[in-house]
């Protein structure tokens, strides 16, 4: 787990940013205090939105120091993590549920060109899924709504999972995090947080805050 004020990272997703004004939107949150920058990876079939792809991550990792943190919600995501990591990508994080040939194979793939893999299950998927790639794994991303939109509302049916992860992470005496995506708030933030995750990834709560720190301040409680 991270060391950071409070264990807490916040990761701004830019799925909630001006996409006319990206370099700019990304230099806001850093300059707020921001911990990792958040990329929504879509394809438009894993799930029903499309946003960008590698050459947005290659431009944009000009633009900060931060830790690109990117979410591939693609079919097929073995055939681009080569395209991610040279892109300039901290972070690559597969979907369990997606249809990846070999997905253990493809966590391997990911760690071997010196990035961190990440694992990420939607809100009906338990947890248990997770034990048989915990050796593999620097990061497990739990969806607290369904992928493919900003703006919805937090699943507390998933909050569970949190607890489930940080168990089967202790289990096996791995250093692991647990980061959560989907609806996060200040009042989410605290159940999540309370349950065992330490990375929060907040969209629109972020980009539309009248005062970006305060946002992202309040997230770190």
């Amino acid at each position: 787990m991270n060391n950071k004020k409070n264990n807490i990272l916040v990761a701004p997703s830019i799925l909630s940013a001006d996409f006319a004004n990206l370099e700019r939107d990304i230099k806001k949150i850093e300059e707020a205090g921001a911990d990792w920058v958040h990329v929504d990876v879509m394809d438009g079939k894993f799930v029903p939105n499309l946003t960008i792809g590698a050459p947005v991550v290659k431009s944009l990792r000009k633009v900060s120091n931060l830790v690109y943190d990117v979410h591939l919600m693609i079919h097929n995501p073995e055939d681009f993590i080569d395209d991610f990591v040279n892109a300039g990508s901290d972070i690559i994080t597969l979907h369990y549920e997606s249809d990846c040939k070999n997905l253990k194979e493809a966590l391997k793939h990911i760690k071997n060109s010196g990035k961190k893999a990440g694992l990420s299950i939607k809100p009906k998927t338990p947890s248990s899924v997770l034990e048989e790639y915990i050796d593999l794994i620097d990061l497990i991303l739990i969806m607290t709504v369904e992928p493919g939109f900003g703006g919805q509302e937090f699943m507390t049916d998933c909050v569970s999972k949190i607890t489930e992860s940080l168990e089967l992470i202790k289990k096996h005496d791995k250093n692991i995090d647990i980061e959560i995506d989907g609806g996060i708030n200040a009042k989410t933030a605290k159940l999540t947080v309370n349950a065992g995750a330490n990375v929060l990834v907040a969209g629109s709560y972020v980009y539309n805050a009248t005062n970006i720190k305060e946002a992202i301040d309040s997230l770190k409680v």
